[in-house]
This record gives C-alpha cells, structure tokens and sequence, in this order.
C-alpha cells in the first residue's frame, strides 16, 4: 500500500498545478497549494479538496509565512512543486527593462524564495522531494525566449546546487523542462489556430504538450519510485530540444 503524504503546490490553480493536485488527491495524499488567484482557488478547493491560500509567490516574506502556515497546519510537507511562472516571447532588443525584471521575479525569484523557506521545514524533517520548472528554451536556443530562457536556466542551476546541498538531510530536488503546454498560461498561443500549428512543426512528434503529461513525472519523482533521483533536469518537450527528424517528404 502507497504511503500518504503532504503534497504542498504553488500554483496551485494553474494548468498543471491543478492537474497535479486532481492527481494527488484521487491516490488519497493530502493536497495543498497557493496562487494570486483567490477565485480559482476556491473553486479548485471544491473540486480536489485541497487546503488553499491566497500568496504572492514574488513577497518572499508573505511566502514564507504562508509555507509555515501549512506545514503547522499539515503537520509536515512531504512534498513542494513550484509551478509557477510566465511565458515571455520577446527578442533582447525589444525587451523592456521592467518586463525584464518581472520575468525574473515571476520565475527565477519566486523558485528562490520557495525553495529558501520549504528547505529549512523539510531540513527539520529530515527528509523531502521538491520539484521546479523549467523549459525546453533553456535547454537549446529558440528565437525569442531570451529573458525566459535566462530566468529558466537559472533555476535548472539553482536546482542542480541546492540537491548538492541538502542531499545529505535526505532532501531530493529535481526539475522539469517543458515545451509549449496546452494550459491556460498558453493561451496566446494556443488559442491562435497559426500560432497552434506553426508550434505544432516545431516539436518532432507533431504535438504539443497536455498538463498532465508534465504533472505525471512530477508525480513520479515525488513518490517513491523517484526515491533514487536528484539533481536531474527532465526535458518533457517531444523531441524539440535534442533531436532534427527527416524532412516530412522523406520519412520511411
């Protein structure tokens, strides 16, 4: 019989954090997360039963004390997933320097301040999985993702030190790097029938991403199948990183 465990989420109420929680909580875990949105988490709160706060994941001090609030409230976390960030497709010189700095804090501060306060309950415990995202854009260039792909890479840096760092209280962290996913955050994209099939051709197998491939893994490496995993960066992007297929007309 699986273990239940306290799975703490921030965003909670986006596409794969939602995903994540639905999924957690049909396998009987205890679910609980927090987002900006105090509509969306009530209205998940219905749907999975999760315990929910309102925060600002970018106010590390409302952070903090919003991740203590749940671990007195739970008892411990077992688990942390931040999936929290932004999508910002500008090239360099067209980059503002507020937007600039809102994709960091958006994404690569956030992370920080999260994996500061969850670290020190979780070096407590003596033990602990965490999860950050990343994207496929970190992993090879694509026109355009200069500033996410800065942020991003920051955290798959920020991941591999702090594995290095709390290995020995028995503290695992590991990222994931997706390509374009089909979630609210996307929509912009997704939402624009040429926008949806040029990403389409991008990607080797033709598709994009679904929020529940990526909330998979991250159930995966939180559980105890993943207990052996550390440090990793896991590219879930069909292909788009890594490999160049045969031109359509001569495929066999």
């Amino acid at each position: 019989m699986t273990k239940t465990k306290n799975h703490l989420i921030g965003g909670i109420t986006g596409g794969i954090g939602s995903e994540l929680a639905l999924k957690f909580g049909s396998e009987g875990h205890t679910v609980a997360g927090f987002a900006r949105d105090s509509e969306n988490l009530n209205m998940l709160a219905s749907e999975s039963g999760a315990m929910v706060k309102t925060c600002d994941a970018t106010d590390p001090e409302a952070l903090s004390q919003t991740i203590e609030s749940f671990k007195e409230a739970l008892g411990s976390i077992d688990s942390y997933t931040h999936a929290i960030g932004s999508i910002y497709l500008k090239p360099a010189h067209l980059t503002p320097v507020e937007d600039w700095l809102e994709t960091i804090q958006i994404n690569l501060s956030s992370a920080f301040y999260a994996l500061r306060a969850v670290s020190k309950i979780m070096m407590k415990q003596g033990h602990g999985s965490c999860v950050f995202f990343s994207t496929a854009a970190a992993q090879t260039g694509i026109a355009n993702h200069e500033a996410i792909a800065a942020a991003k890479g920051g955290i798959e840096a920020m991941v591999r030190s702090a594995a290095a760092s709390y290995c020995s209280r028995g503290i695992r962290i590991n990222t994931i790097a997706p390509s374009l996913t089909d979630t609210k955050l996307s929509d912009p994209i997704v939402g624009n029938e040429q926008a949806l099939e040029i990403s389409k051709r991008m990607h080797p197998l033709g598709a994009i991403g679904e929020a529940s491939d990526i909330a998979s893994l991250a159930a995966w490496l939180h559980s105890e199948h993943g207990k052996f995993v550390t440090g990793q960066t896991f590219v879930v992007d069909g292909g788009i990183s890594s490999i160049v297929p045969k031109p359509a007309a001569t495929r066999r």
